[in-house]
């Protein structure tokens, strides 16, 4: 039997198996490139969600630190959610994998509390 694997599942499968040590480095030095804000979020110094690139390929950085921290090869049906509901956070404290079904229900929560974090 063929098993199809994802280019994107094929590169963090790779990352874990092969460059492990590399990766961990990389997140280290994102999460060092961070300011700890007043909910505990590791916030970057962008405007829109950081990406990283890694062995010819990037990602959204709070995907490669959960992705790297948990050991986890993410689908592309499986989402990093952010439970601060900070994008720009890569708190892996503040990261969960799941669905985008779970993350829509984040967002409305987080719509009908009526906290926008991006004002923050």
């Amino acid at each position: 039997m063929i098993r199809f694997v994802d280019p994107s599942t094929a590169w963090y499968e790779d990352i874990l198996a092969n460059h492990a040590e590399a990766a961990q480095a990389l997140v280290d030095d994102v999460l060092a490139d961070t300011e700890r804000d007043g909910n505990g979020c590791l916030v970057t110094a962008t405007v829109e969600p950081r990406k990283v690139r890694f062995r010819g390929s990037q990602d959204r950085a709070y995907r490669f630190v959960h992705c790297v921290t948990e050991g986890l090869a993410a689908t592309p049906h499986q989402v990093v959610r952010h439970r601060c509901h900070n994008r720009r956070c890569v708190n892996p404290e503040h990261l969960v994998i799941g669905t985008r079904a779970d993350n829509l229900r984040d967002e409305w929560d987080r719509q009908a509390n009526g906290v926008d974090f991006n004002l923050l």
